[in-house]
């Protein structure tokens, strides 16, 4: 019995908070089923006993295209951003190690522990300063940019340290510019850690709601974040389309997970071995 237990025991327990991990995911795709009574019931129900699909009607109703392209804008500037700036500034951290690149490191590693809410405040003053807030998708694309760069060169300059620095030098020796050294060995070498840093940033600005509430007043201009909170309201929440609307929202990112599972466990463990 006792060996059973000891075989078997570190399985159950990792299953136990998979179950506990997954259940909100679970919970919100079952309530996105369930209709306004039935979601609001108490207890709950764990089945929806009486299925019903309102997610076109959701996506119609709230004008969820828009809202998407608005988010994806977003994305992808933060995400342009970010690689350009953050790969070869990792790149660079990650040539030399002294004491003045520790500071730096470590400076880079305090902007990450600022939180949005702190930073709003004062980026909301700066960009009316300098007029950014007249297209405020760029004042949201900057803000997140720049709380996201940090966690960017930490992932890639970890990767970049793994790379055998014999390969760079022979290529030198082989007439490549540094340049040329950078974009057609370093850079290939660690794709998957880039990938995971993207990955994770863009799914961190698609979720972004401090900067964007903060930032943008225009409806047609607002991600799937804000538009999310117009559904909790003074004296009623719809639960059934908050769901919903959260249902449509997430399956994009699990698809993309589950498309690039691989490449993401691998460039999580970038740099990890020598």
């Amino acid at each position: 019995m006792s060996r059973l237990l000891k075989r078997y025991l570190p399985s159950m327990v990792g299953l136990t908070i998979l179950c506990l991990y997954l259940f909100p995911i679970y919970w919100m795709f079952a309530t996105s089923f369930k209709g306004p009574a039935e979601a609001a019931l108490y207890p709950p129900t764990m089945f929806p006993a009486d299925p019903v699909s309102n997610h076109w009607d959701v996506f119609v109703a709230r004008d969820m295209g828009q809202y998407f392209w608005n988010s994806l804008v977003i994305t992808a500037g933060t995400l342009s951003i970010t690689i350009l700036v953050g790969t070869g500034a990792a790149y660079a951290l990650s040539l030399t190690r002294n004491m003045y690149v520790e500071i730096a490191l470590f400076s880079i590693l305090l902007m990450q522990a600022l939180p949005p809410s702190l930073m709003v405040t004062p980026l909301f003053v700066m960009f009316n300063l300098f007029g950014i807030l007249d297209t405020p998708r760029t004042a949201v694309v900057l803000a997140l940019a720049g709380k996201s760069l940090p966690f960017y060169i930490v992932i890639c300059r970890t990767a970049f340290l793994g790379i055998p620095k014999e390969l760079r030098e022979a290529a030198l020796v082989d007439g490549s510019s540094r340049i040329g050294v950078f974009f057609k060995i370093v850079v290939p070498l660690a794709r998957n850690a880039v990938l995971v840093a993207a990955t994770l940033l863009g799914i961190q600005a698609m979720g972004d709601y401090v900067y964007s509430a903060s930032f943008i007043y225009d409806k047609e201009l607002q991600p799937l974040t804000v538009g999310l909170a117009n559904y909790v309201g003074a004296e009623v929440t719809d639960w059934a389309g908050i769901m919903t609307y959260s249902s449509i929202m997430i399956t994009p990112i699990l698809v993309i997970f589950v498309l690039l599972q691989r490449r993401l466990v691998s460039g999580l463990t970038a740099g990890a071995l020598k």
